[in-house]
């Protein structure tokens, strides 16, 4: 079973790889007027876009009742990925300097995870809140020495740090997905663009 899990996590680290030239496409919250052209937030904020379209629209193809679904007992169910993934968008962004909003709970995040519709809502407030703490920035202060998951780098070294913890679970729901004959939407429109005359 563990060989299969790290078979899966393969091909879709592999494909996630791929897709990297696609992020030029805009996230479901992008918000074009308020963003910096360029510039380290302005890179970082299309990373973000990115992950945040593909969480999204990945929890939304899940069937509600996969979400307790986990390859080995011990591990993160699917649910709980999507689940960790809002509470470090609300984690990152409080170390980055911005509080979470009043009434997040970290512990009922956690304890929601098999509600699809509650998990699918806290990735899309999750990332509203995280963009509005990476614009609260200045790129001025790239170099400025920050912590981030417990290691001392700077502000550009954290958006690094943050696309590489968030990169890596992408792929694991995508393995998770796959393991449940669950074919990710952006790929399933890919294969219909191939097969048209």
């Amino acid at each position: 079973m563990q060989s299969k899990v790290i078979c899966f996590v393969g091909v879709a680290i592999l494909g996630f790889c791929c897709a990297g030239t696609c992020r030029a496409q805009s996230g479901p919250s992008a918000t074009a007027s308020t963003s910096p052209a360029s510039g380290a937030r302005a890179e970082f904020l299309e990373e973000i876009s990115f992950y945040e379209q593909r969480f999204t629209r990945l929890a939304e193809t899940v069937p509600a009742d996969k979400y307790n679904w986990r390859p080995a007992e011990g591990v993160r169910s699917i649910g709980e990925v999507y689940a960790h993934i809002v509470a470090a968008n609300y984690g990152v962004a409080r170390a980055l300097g911005t509080q979470p909003p009043a009434g997040v709970d970290f512990k009922a995040i956690t304890a929601a995870a098999g509600d699809k519709a509650k998990t699918v809502q806290g990735l899309k407030d999750s990332f509203v809140h995280f963009r509005k703490a990476i614009l609260a920035l200045s790129d001025a202060d790239a170099e400025k020495p920050q912590k981030m998951f417990g290691r001392e780098t700077t502000q550009r070294g954290s958006f690094i740090m943050i696309s590489g913890h968030i990169g890596e679970h992408l792929g694991q729901s995508i393995a998770y997905v796959r393991m449940n004959g669950i074919v990710p939407p952006w790929t399933a429109e890919a294969e219909q663009q191939k097969s048209k005359p």
